[in-house]
């Protein structure tokens, strides 16, 4: 999470020193969460056959290499290279999930969540901070080697001292062997990148724009149908669709999807924002970005480790509810008082609040809603989906911000104006609601662990 934010100070910069539009911009935060969205339910099937210390060491080599290659990207093909490199490092999550539910007793539950849910926004405080410190005197390009001598140590830290038992077997059928569905990997992947380039070219006006866009949304829509006959064929998909329909898994699964869907659209937008010249904007710099910031960062930080202690008063369901709609009426005040930072501020404090609650109660339905041996293909299927969330709301962030641009006397080039900020605040404020709505018919259910038939464990396990 210290990657992640660390660069949110610095989009307006990478919109310069690359000479890319707002909306190609996105693809800075896009191309990392697509790679995650891609490689999280693949790395959570890996760790549940191959096991789950072996994979997260292999994952989080691929995300340092990545981090080095940020460092010297001069360009925007190279920069979303490295970014994918290290989105690859975003499939750790459900690994570490995992490990938590393995090893620790069904009443400790909460308590290992909050502690792991709390590095999330933890990291992402002092990225915020730091980031925007590195980025004010020494440059972007100086926030990736902030993060590799940790990254190092914290890979050779968990092969010494990590310890988890094996895989456990899970039968795939008479005859089959567990495999990797490549097939379904690959319609995926086309399924969100061409959807997303279609999002991108919204803002296009000129006669061809029409051709390519219909082009890349039938070719998204394609892609989908492909990958839903290949999940129903394969032994081992990708995504299990039977979970899939499960009242109890898909609808927090789809909370999750939504509400990252809407804080990532503002993600992309506070820093463009702050850092755009007055009138258009509030003309600070990589300083007052994260100052603006950083109260979401403190209040998701003190809101994971309290949704711990509420989780086990309140119940997961009432949790999910109360987030989502406090993250509701978080945007609904963003949209309606955003002409100062402090205004801006007092809304992404409530947004995190929210966040918070609603993140913890979704994760805590998820894990009780399926059976332990299939928690590894759950957590990667609810991280997946979370992850198309987080990758659509950059892209309709940049299209509203390239759709909508004022130029300024006496400055170069041009900028977002208060109408793209008012869109995308609204945008996210009716997303929201939705998810409100489907806490609302989760709320009303009873959570029941489910056991697959015959894996019960004997007496001794029990104990």
């Amino acid at each position: 999470m210290f990657d992640e934010t660390m660069i949110l100070p610095a989009i307006p910069d990478f919109i310069r020193d690359f000479n890319i539009s707002y909306s190609t911009s996105s693809w800075i935060l896009a191309s990392y969460i697509i790679a995650g969205a891609v490689m999280t339910p693949i790395a959570g099937k890996l760790s549940d056959i191959y096991g789950k210390k072996k994979i997260l060491l292999i994952v989080m080599a691929v995300y340092a290499i990545g981090i080095m290659s940020g460092r010297f990207a001069h360009g925007i093909e190279v920069m979303v290279a490295a970014r994918v490199a290290q989105g690859v490092g975003m499939s750790m999550f459900p690994i570490a999930f995992g490990i938590i539910r393995e090893t620790l007793p069904e009443k400790k539950l909460a308590i290992g969540q909050t502690i792991f849910a709390s590095t999330f926004s933890g990291g992402a405080v002092i990225g915020l901070v730091v980031g925007a410190a590195i980025i004010q005197n020494f440059g972007w390009q100086a926030t990736f080697l902030a993060i590799l001598p940790a990254a190092i140590a914290l890979w050779l830290i968990i092969v010494k001292f990590v310890h988890v038992r094996g895989p456990v077997p899970i039968d795939a059928g008479a005859g089959n062997k567990q495999k990797i569905d490549i097939k379904g990997t690959l319609a995926l992947a086309a399924t969100i990148v061409t959807f997303l380039a279609g999002i991108s070219l919204l803002e296009g006006d000129s006669a061809s724009a029409g051709y390519e866009l219909g082009g890349l949304f039938a070719a998204s829509g394609t892609s989908l149908a492909a990958f839903i006959a290949i999940e129903k064929k394969v032994p081992m998909p990708l995504l299990d669709l039977k979970l899939m329909t499960s009242k109890l898994f898909l609808p927090p699964v789809i909370i999750l999807m939504l509400v990252s869907m809407s804080i990532f659209m503002v993600y992309q937008t506070i820093p463009v924002m702050v850092r755009s010249p007055q009138p258009l904007g509030f003309g600070g710099d990589a300083i007052s970005s994260a100052r603006v910031q950083l109260p979401f960062m403190i209040v998701l930080l003190i809101g994971t480790i309290m949704s711990g202690f509420l989780l086990n008063k309140v119940g997961n369901t009432r949790l999910l509810l109360l987030g989502t709609a406090i993250s509701t009426i978080g945007f609904s005040s963003l949209f309606m008082f955003h002409s100062t930072e402090d205004m801006v501020s007092i809304g992404l404090g409530i947004i995190a609040a929210g966040l918070s609650l609603s993140i913890s109660g979704a994760f805590n339905v998820i894990l009780l809603s399926v059976p332990m041996q299939v928690t590894g293909i759950a957590l990667g299927m609810a991280m997946l989906l979370n992850l198309v969330g987080m990758s659509v709301g950059p892209s309709l962030a940049g299209v509203f911000q390239q759709m909508n641009q004022g130029t300024i006397p006496g400055i170069v080039g041009s900028f977002p104006t208060g109408n793209a900020y008012s869109l995308i605040f609204i945008t996210a404020a009716l997303v929201s609601i939705v998810s409100v709505a489907m806490a609302l018919s989760v709320a009303r259910r009873k959570i029941i662990p489910p056991v697959i038939p015959g894996s019960a464990p004997k007496a001794d396990e029990k104990s």
